[in-house]
């Protein structure tokens, strides 16, 4: 089976493309130093957008509990919170106007990020195109949020709005009508308002689900550091410049002198400078794009994992360490002891061999002529990195000889090639079976090193994560503690940090020279193996 994976755009696509990603790569790998690869805020946009969005809802619940849904006292109820009660209610609201702004910055950054690393073909459509209804939602409960505050930036935002619906030819009378006298606003209004205000996030809440069903493990909560991180910055912003009123809304004159939120309202000085109708061509045409990228230029199929029934025992390790939930348990027919066996979903599938990594079958050690596991990648067997692996270790020479297994869409292994030091490149550094490395260190290796994308930025989502479960023994399959942790260094950098690798495997050599030798077993004699198999 194969699965469609990135496509292939014209040359000129495909050069801004790099240069796009490589530019935004450098961005972050700035900021590791400052926060740490793990939490990085960079590294964690969806995670950020989740948990803002959580704090909207917590501090919009109170203030929901103290408004007052009526023309005269809509005004004074919020109000009241920032000057009477700015201890909990003032704050409350301020909480709720910056989480709003910062959720509109991760949810806009998060989109970006995705969008230059092409992150939304192949078994990333679907994520990709749920999340887009979630920028109209997200904008449109922003903005009717201002209109319950009843003051002169409620009153600009609710005329502009309805100037730019009464543009689509859909209303029988112009709804801006309503707000042209103090008449025409009553309670009624503000009724309405606050439904759409509640109704509008449940939307987004769904669709915030319906975006990473798709996803295995999908994280919807920052790491701990980073989330008390960003709720300080939160408190300390709504400490330091409360969120506060502005002048009642007053429909006999025209607002002048606003203090705008530009992530929210930002299209309307738009439309005055342009009108209506450039607005929605612009707005249209963009959600146009987005919609219709996935499929633009010439589709590449890859192959997608291929499960093996005769060697596939139903243990679930494949299905649980899939990134996108592409691996199913099924009922097996064949009528063999195990009652079940894997079952792959190609249209799912991103082919990144994690789950080959996770097969208990995928070890080394068997001495079958040619290793068969119950998962596996077509384009790159564990069968034909055994062989590979025994012909690079019986070539291997030097004093501090090291193993290297790499990752392809990490940094570049194969220019660590030298005298002593022997490169393998895989799909992701989770496809590798950590009794590879077992294997390595009794057949002639003094050391392995693995690497791979940086943390917290895995091509497959998953990748660096497993590898440090695996080798650390908090996941199956896991490496056994008879390994020397001496001998196994694990670094994490992405590509275009070759030298900075390159420097930790000298490093790495420099104190292998220094452990006491090991009297290693026999090396396993797999060619005369083959021949009596």
């Amino acid at each position: 089976m194969l699965a469609t994976g990135n496509t292939i755009s014209p040359s000129l696509a495909r050069r801004l493309g790099a240069k796009g990603e490589n530019a935004w790569k450098s961005m972050e790998a700035w900021f590791d130093p400052l926060f740490g690869q793990t939490n990085n805020p960079w590294r964690q946009l969806g995670a950020l957008s989740y948990y803002y969005f959580w704090i909207i809802v917590i501090t919009g619940c109170y203030l929901f509990a103290v408004f007052d849904t009526s023309v005269a006292g809509a005004y004074r109820s919020i109000d009241y919170l920032s000057h009477e009660q700015w201890w909990l209610g003032g704050i409350m609201r301020s909480l709720h106007r910056y989480a709003s702004d910062a959720f509109a910055l991760t949810m806009l950054l998060h989109l970006a990020r995705e969008l230059v690393h092409g992150r939304f073909r192949g078994f990333r459509i679907f994520s990709w195109l749920t999340g887009l209804p979630l920028l109209w939602l997200v904008y449109a409960a922003g903005i009717n949020g201002y209109w319950l505050v009843w003051d002169s930036l409620a009153q600009h935002s609710v005329i502009a709005t309805s100037e730019w619906l009464d543009w689509l030819p859909i209303f029988s009378e112009p709804i801006v009508r309503n707000f042209l006298t103090p008449e025409g606003v009553n309670d009624r209004f503000f009724s309405l308002t606050i439904f759409l205000h509640i109704g509008l996030p449940l939307f987004s809440l769904l669709f915030m689900y319906i975006h990473i069903q798709r996803i295995s493990q999908a994280k919807t909560f920052p790491p701990k550091v980073l989330a008390w991180g960003s709720f300080a910055a939160l408190l300390v912003l709504s400490l330091i410049k409360p969120a506060m009123n502005q002048a009642p809304a007053d429909m006999s004159m025209v607002p002048i002198n606003l203090d705008y939120d530009w992530f929210y309202l930002g299209i309307f000085p738009l439309m005055y400078q342009t009108s209506p109708a450039v607005i929605w061509l612009l707005l249209g045409g963009i959600t146009l794009f987005l919609v219709i990228l996935p499929w633009s230029g010439h589709r590449q199929v890859v192959p997608v994992a291929v499960v093996n029934p005769a060697n596939c025992n139903g243990c679930g390790r494949c299905v649980n360490d899939c990134p996108y939930a592409a691996v199913s348990l099924v009922q097996r027919v064949d009528g063999r002891t195990f009652k079940q066996q894997a079952l792959v979903d190609s249209d799912l599938c991103a082919a990144c061999g994690i789950c080959a990594g996770s097969c208990p079958s995928s070890t080394p050690f068997r001495t079958a002529a040619v290793l068969n596991t119950g998962i596996d990648m077509p384009q790159l067997r564990v069968d034909s990195l055994r062989v590979e692996l025994e012909e690079k270790l019986a070539a291997l020479e030097g004093d501090a000889k090291v193993i290297v297994f790499g990752c392809d869409h990490a940094a570049d292994v194969a220019m660590l090639k030298g005298p002593g030091v022997l490169p393998f490149s895989l799909i992701c550094a989770a496809q590798l079976p950590p009794s590879f490395i077992e294997y390595a260190l009794r057949n002639g290796a003094d050391g392995v090193m693995v690497t791979g994308c940086r943390e917290g930025d895995c091509e497959f989502r998953l990748g660096t994560q497993w590898v440090n479960e695996r080798l650390s023994g908090e996941r199956q399959p896991h490496l056994r503690r008879s390994v020397s942790p001496g001998r196994v260094r694990v670094m994490w950098h992405g590509s275009g940090n070759e030298q900075v690798l390159r420097s930790a495997l000298e490093d790495f050599r420099t104190t292998l020279r220094t452990l006491p030798t090991e009297i290693k077993p026999e090396p396993r004699r797999r060619e005369k193996e083959r021949k009596n198999a």
